[in-house]
């Protein structure tokens, strides 16, 4: 038996004999099963605690450490947890694949120095990794988040940066004057990354209300942004946006009627604006996430929109982290983007690619 500690993978721990035993009992007993953690395979055990926001608590993980270490599980749970195996390679079947190392982040400095950036989102997930890899990349982050909270656990979280909250609602057209008055005369990207998921239901059943809220915030407020930094763009002839799609702006299979038609409005948006402005040395992309481990939750409103989303979820790779998509989308809006307009970069994990 491995030895298995809070930094050892989920996917460990589930694969191991003993391991695998006690933590499906655990599961089993949470009214859960081990299918529910797939996204999250490659993660160490111990991110659980603070990605479950209290379902897996510090006294649990403990105790699975304590009783994998001991061996302190039934014989019919072992059993039932231990892998089927593999056949061998004689047999011609490839064998289990190594578990891959995981992915470090490495900072650019000074990659944004001199510039500033506006992120919104900027509060928690995918926004929170790209204004703080903004920051720490020298650049002056205006970090725009709809929660107060969220801005201020962020800026405690990279002392010394500079960064300028603003709370604000990005439907707003109040609010988006009060950013770009934050931002001040130059600004020289934007990484439109707030949004929100919708309830998995298709068209005949979804409500007006749920139509509105989600192209409300994915499309008009990603718009509404769009409008008020270009004409300073052009005025300098440079400028970089961002714009945060997802995979379902790739394929019908991935979220409900609203999400999937909002997130393929964010890809037109985007390629109609870098042909219109890529002439006047501005650059438009966008970035199209797969699973990600963020604070936008899935919910389904309908049976039938949960199983066929479920069913064309079954490709699915593994969750990626904010970071992850941080270092994609910041390679857009850096100067290293250079010659990159109007695509949309499927950041997905290759599940674009299935």
């Amino acid at each position: 038996m491995a030895h298995l500690t809070g930094d050892s993978s989920v996917g460990t721990w589930l694969d191991d004999p003993i391991g695998g035993a006690i933590f499906r009992e655990l599961l089993t007993q949470a009214g859960q099963d081990a299918g529910v953690l797939k996204p999250v395979r490659r993660l160490a055990l111990k991110r659980l605690v603070k990605l479950s926001k209290g379902r897996f608590s510090q006294e649990l993980l403990d105790e699975l450490v304590e009783r994998a270490a001991k061996g302190d599980v039934n014989t019919d749970a072992a059993a039932s947890a231990s892998p089927q195996g593999a056949p061998s390679t004689e047999q011609g079947v490839t064998p289990a694949a190594v578990e891959r190392p995981e992915w470090v982040e490495r900072i650019s400095t000074g990659r944004f120095t001199g510039k500033t950036v506006i992120v919104t989102g900027a509060g928690s997930g995918i926004g929170r990794a790209t204004a703080s890899r903004v920051a720490r990349e020298g650049g002056r982050v205006i970090a725009v988040d709809i929660s107060q909270e969220r801005l201020d656990e962020f800026v405690a979280e990279t002392p010394g940066a500079d960064i300028v909250t603003v709370t604000a609602d990005i439907t707003d057209d109040a609010a988006i004057a009060r950013i770009i008055e934050a931002a001040g005369d130059t600004i020289d990207a934007l990484a439109n990354v707030a949004g929100v998921m919708d309830n998995m239901t298709p068209v005949h059943e979804v409500d007006d209300a749920t139509w509105k809220r989600v192209f409300s915030i994915n499309v008009d407020g990603t718009m509404k942004l769009m409008r008020a930094v270009v004409p300073g763009m052009l005025a300098r002839a440079q400028g970089s946006i961002v714009n945060v799609a997802s995979e379902a702006a790739l394929r019908g299979s991935a979220a409900g009627a609203a999400y999937t038609a909002s997130k393929h409005a964010v890809v037109g948006l985007t390629k109609s604006s870098a042909y219109m402005y890529g002439p006047s040395g501005l650059r438009i992309n966008a970035v199209a996430p797969g699973p990600v481990i963020t604070n936008i939750e899935a919910t389904f409103a309908s049976a039938l929109g949960e199983q066929r989303v479920r069913d064309g979820m079954a490709i699915m790779p593994d969750a990626a982290e904010g970071d992850q998509l941080a270092a994609s989308i910041t390679f857009l809006l850096s100067d290293d983007g250079v010659n990159v307009n109007g695509q949309v970069l499927a950041s997905d994990g290759g599940w674009s690619a299935a």
